[in-house]
């Protein structure tokens, strides 16, 4: 942390002096007002940048491992968003929480991002002006709602929106990253297992197979030609792999190649009934947490098309978007697309005609939750059973081509 010596005037009209730690010049001087004195001038103590420079040149080039983990996650983003509404219905003011939550924080990373955040609004920048010099710590979203709440003068209810939707997003995320666990690691174990019998195994049975006059069934054959080129080529494997996912990526980071990827993952049977709930859940609490919050709903549909992840959608929600620009309701205008599933037209047109929009999707976006996980249990419980049957018929498969030379060398007494 900078040491600053500072210059200022105590309440008694005294000119006082002195050296004093803080993260920004900001900070000092909210530090400094607080105790009656105000700041006249400022500048990093000469003193303690030796010191600090000395003290990096002993160190040398040394590397901190620590800052490679330090990282603004969206679950810390939520617990201070919690946190923060909390002091200000307390009746803190703004700077003080800033200063209260970024005292507490065990991560560098993020106390350093708040620091910044108060030092400027202790100078007279809103708070979303503030947040918006961190993009990859506070979304596109998270800054819009913000900037309403600030201009609604409702900003410590916003906050609250905010945490509770990054909590049902990380859950969301939580749920399908759980679920996906178990298969991955089960394919992992199954692939390292049958690596294993094609290159040490196979390799030395096939060796007894060499020097006797049995004809060996096509599936041995095959089997001993897979495993010697595996052995042989696995430098090969591994390189046309690495060639392989590079490619797919390029070819995926194209707007072809993302159009053509994103329409097959929605027709898939399983995947892509996943997917679309997916998006309907994100589409719904993501726009009923905006308009909520007094953002227009313009606007809100900008921001939502970008949280979807499915290129398809998204220009969906662009068509809708400019079909209500000219007068359109939003279920009428989605409809036409038969993208969505008419479920969520219906309950959204259900709702602008009661004029209870926000609370028709938020529950639409709690039912689609419940459909996601649903779907995602029943398709890990499908998928289980399928990978096991999978790994073991591989195996199955390796101990059959082996097995049966040797009983027709047994059966001729070789």
């Amino acid at each position: 942390m900078p040491s600053f010596s500072y210059t200022g005037l105590n309440s008694a009209g005294k000119t006082v002096k002195g050296i004093e730690t803080a993260d920004t010049v900001g900070t000092l001087k909210l530090s400094l007002k607080r105790r009656g004195i105000y700041l006249t001038a400022v500048g990093e103590s000469a003193g303690k940048s030796a010191s600090r420079g000395a003290s990096n040149a002993g160190r040398g080039a040394s590397f901190d491992l620590s800052k490679i983990f330090d990282r603004v996650r969206p679950k810390h983003v939520a617990a201070m968003t919690r946190l923060m509404s909390t002091l200000l219905c307390a009746g803190v003011t703004l700077p003080e929480a800033l200063t209260a939550l970024s005292d507490q924080l065990e991560s560098p990373a993020f106390k350093a991002v708040l620091s910044d955040i108060g030092g400027k609004v202790n100078e007279g920048s809103s708070l979303a002006d503030a947040m918006a010099s961190h993009p990859t710590v506070f979304s596109t979203l998270y800054l819009n709602m913000i900037r309403a709440g600030e201009a609604s003068g409702s900003l410590e209810t916003v906050l609250i929106r905010l945490a509770e939707f990054m909590d049902q997003q990380e859950e969301l995320k939580g749920t399908v990253t759980t679920a996906m666990f178990y298969p991955f690691a089960m394919l992992l174990v199954g692939v390292g297992v049958v690596t294993l019998l094609m290159v040490k195994v196979v390799p030395n049975i096939a060796q007894v197979f060499e020097g006797s006059d049995v004809e060996l069934p096509f599936t041995t054959r095959s089997l001993m030609a897979a495993s010697g080129f595996i052995s042989g080529y696995w430098w090969l494997i591994i390189a046309a792999a690495i060639v392989a996912v590079w490619l797919f990526k390029r070819w995926r980071a194209s707007t072809s190649g993302r159009k053509t990827g994103d329409r097959i993952v929605l027709s898939l049977p399983i995947i892509g009934d996943l997917a679309r709930k997916i998006a309907v859940a994100r589409f719904s609490r993501t726009l009923a947490t905006m308009l909520a919050s007094g953002v227009q709903l313009l606007e809100s549909l900008d921001i939502v098309r970008s949280l979807l992840g499915n290129v398809i959608l998204e220009g969906v929600v662009t068509e809708a978007r400019n079909q209500i620009r000219e007068g359109a309701g939003i279920a009428e205008s989605l409809k036409r697309s038969g993208q969505f599933p008419p479920l969520m037209t219906h309950m959204i047109a259900v709702g602008e005609r009661s004029g209870q929009l926000e609370s028709m999707l938020v529950d639409l976006a709690n039912a689609y939750d419940r459909e996601t996980k649903a779907t995602i249990t029943r398709a890990t419980a499908v998928l289980e059973p399928l990978m096991i049957v999978g790994m073991g018929g591989s195996v199955a498969f390796i101990v059959f081509s082996i097995m049966t030379p040797i009983m027709q060398m047994n059966q001729m007494g070789v």
